[in-house]
């Protein structure tokens, strides 16, 4: 259900051209500022990062959620670890 939501409305879905999404430099002020400005408007920001998250995870690759790949595989742990509280060694 997710993935049918943000390949529905997401912008890059239907409103570019795939050919045309530039590809990520590798800096990171340059690839935050590309990923925001692709996914500026974007309706569906959240669940796209939900979604990434979901599937690809520390393997992620471009953009999702309007973040370049590289914040995606740090904010991934701690996805992961809210996600998961017990799997942390909490106990209750």
């Amino acid at each position: 259900m997710l993935a049918e939501v943000v390949t529905r409305d997401g912008l890059c879905f239907w409103a570019f051209d795939r050919s045309e999404i530039p590809e990520l430099s590798g800096l990171d002020t340059a690839d935050r500022e590309l990923a925001a400005g692709m996914c500026a408007g974007c309706p569906v920001i959240n669940e796209c990062l939900e979604l990434d998250l979901r599937m690809a995870g520390a393997d992620t690759v471009g953009v999702w959620g309007a973040r370049p790949d590289t914040d995606r595989r740090q904010i991934h742990p701690v996805w992961m670890a809210r996600r998961n509280p017990l799997k942390r060694g909490d106990r209750r």
